[in-house]
């Protein structure tokens, strides 16, 4: 198929409100790939990279060469091209990679560079996530959506599911099963601003589990083989050797768990998440969920069969702390979904927010309240597990803002976040975020820097610090990045505050107290 097809359908699909349209539009081009480039083109459409790790990043592609005039590359060509950057390695592996990233965009038209850009920075934005691809797989194939949904659920890669979807219909999906040694896509929690909202969502009775700001690990075992899964399904067997250890002594033959793996300090609390991520630290396991035991799929049984499954064969010292928030109440007719009465709610949220404060007390990152009705619904976001954090809000200053690129190209995106610093008069840089940016609050903020502006270069234009914007954050890490050794995790923009002044911006010591733990909530 040629690339400039999926160039085409990728704008299209940009520019289309309506969902069903969307959907048409990917599910005629799903239709029109050839079976052995069907899994790419998919990967395509849905704005990834088969190769997930290029070695490509923003510098390389600021100068591109001119676009092609005529289109000529096809989808197996770019793969082939992609594939060849990734691979290189060694002694002058800048500059090759460079030489064949400017061959490929040489070779391709100004579309077709504008939907490679979007791939290389992921920043392809035109509304073709993995729940409406998912929709067009069933659509171009002629096969029921729940069918492709529970497949992509049991293989976490929707180009397995269109591959085999468009290729073998109904027979192929339903081949796939739940199999020891191959991840999974996990369930995920949607999010609640309080411990009340959570609660009313999930009904009660409900489990609260401790959050723990770690890595999430799938463990598979068979026999004596064990294999680790990070989040997004890659294997990290090697990276968790205490992780391995300790599945394997545990009295079971196959076994499927879900939970997380985290560095510990020599108190028992919890070391920062950056720590946990890095290379060679030792990290603890542990585990919240039971999936397969023995020959069993447990996925589509509910929470209080799983649970007490995983309890009879982890031991408590390798399962998240768990506690049950009910009430006294028993005539309550709650079914998971929030509809029990207001004080059985009131006095079940009570009880969660005494577990939640007990999790920040012992350094951890909130709960999840969780239905014990609920089956384990593999890679879906939804009420039956919902995360409480505790969210921090600092006004700061923007010191900087980068042009942005791909669909923000041609506006000021990037803000540089800065404290205000009570020892001097200047301010602490504090990171970067585009998050939660409108294409309205763009279109502002490109007229406003510029005009604050003091300093232009291709990349940055730095401005008078005056500009005081409202900033979401989940939490405060150590990072060498700044001058004040410290970054936020997570920044989110919420509004900019125009009633404020730079001096009456939060200063690097709030900071400083956040990181430390002895910010009150």
């Amino acid at each position: 198929m040629r690339f400039i097809d999926l160039a085409a359908t990728s704008a299209a699909v940009t520019t289309t409100p309506g969902r069903r349209a969307k959907v048409e539009l990917l599910a005629a081009a799903l239709r029109a790939l050839p079976a052995d480039e069907i899994a790419t083109g998919a990967a395509y459409l849905a704005g990834e990279l088969p190769q997930r790790q290029t070695g490509v990043g923003y510098a390389g592609l600021r100068d591109l060469p001119p676009p092609a005039q005529v289109p000529r590359l096809s989808v197996g060509a770019v793969d082939a091209a992609v594939s060849a950057i990734a691979a290189v390695a060694g002694v002058g592996a800048k500059d090759r990679r460079r030489h064949l990233l400017g061959a490929l965009f040489a070779a391709a038209t100004v579309d077709e560079q504008r939907l490679l850009v979007g791939l290389f920075t992921g920043e392809l934005r035109q509304g073709a996530q993995a729940g409406l691809l998912a929709d067009a797989v069933a659509r171009a194939a002629e096969v029921p959506l729940p069918l492709v949904r529970r497949t992509l659920l049991l293989t976490g890669d929707l180009t397995v599911v269109a591959s085999a979807a468009l290729t073998g219909g109904v027979a192929a999906l339903t081949a796939f099963t739940l199999s020891v040694g191959r991840p999974l896509a996990p369930m995920l929690a949607s999010s609640a601003a309080s411990v009340d909202d959570a609660v009313t969502a999930t009904g009660v009775p409900a489990v609260v589990d401790v959050k723990l700001d770690g890595i999430r690990i799938q463990v598979h075992r068979s026999g004596d083989d064990v294999a680790v899964f990070s989040r997004s399904l890659d294997e990290i067997t090697a990276r968790v050797p205490a992780v391995v250890a300790a599945v394997r002594a545990l009295p079971v033959r196959d076994v499927v768990l879900d939970g997380e793996a985290l560095a510990l300090d020599e108190t028992g609390r919890p070391r920062p998440f950056q720590e946990t991520a890095r290379v060679g630290v030792r990290l603890a396991p542990y585990f919240f969920d039971l999936l397969h035991l023995d020959g069993v799929d447990l996925l589509d049984e509910p929470g209080d069969t799983r649970w007490p499954a995983l309890a009879s064969i982890v031991p408590p010292t390798l399962r998240v702390t768990r506690t049950t928030v009910t009430d006294t109440d028993t005539d309550s007719d709650s079914d998971g979904g929030g509809d029990s009465d207001g004080p059985v709610i009131g006095a079940a949220a009570e009880q969660a927010a005494a577990a939640f404060a007990a999790a920040l007390d012992a350094g951890h990152e909130g709960v999840v309240i969780k239905s014990p009705r609920a089956p384990y619904d593999a890679g879906r976001r939804g009420a039956a597990w919902v995360k409480v954090k505790p969210r921090h809000v600092l006004d700061l200053v923007v010191l900087a803002v980068e042009w942005g690129s791909g669909r923000r190209k041609g506006w000021l995106s990037n803000l540089h976040l800065g404290a205000r610093d009570p020892a001097g008069d200047g301010f602490v840089m504090l990171g970067k975020t585009f998050k939660g940016l409108t294409d309205e609050t763009l279109r502002w903020q490109t007229d406003r820097f510029q005009r604050l502006a003091v300093e232009h270069s291709e990349w940055v234009v730095r401005v008078r610090p005056e500009q005081v914007v409202e900033i979401a954050f989940d939490g405060v890490q150590t990072s060498p990045r700044y001058p004040g050794g410290l970054a936020l995790r997570f920044a989110r923009v919420l509004r900019y505050r125009d009633d404020k002044t730079a001096a009456e911006a939060d200063t690097i010591e709030t900071v400083r107290a956040i990181h430390a733990g002895r910010r009150t909530w």
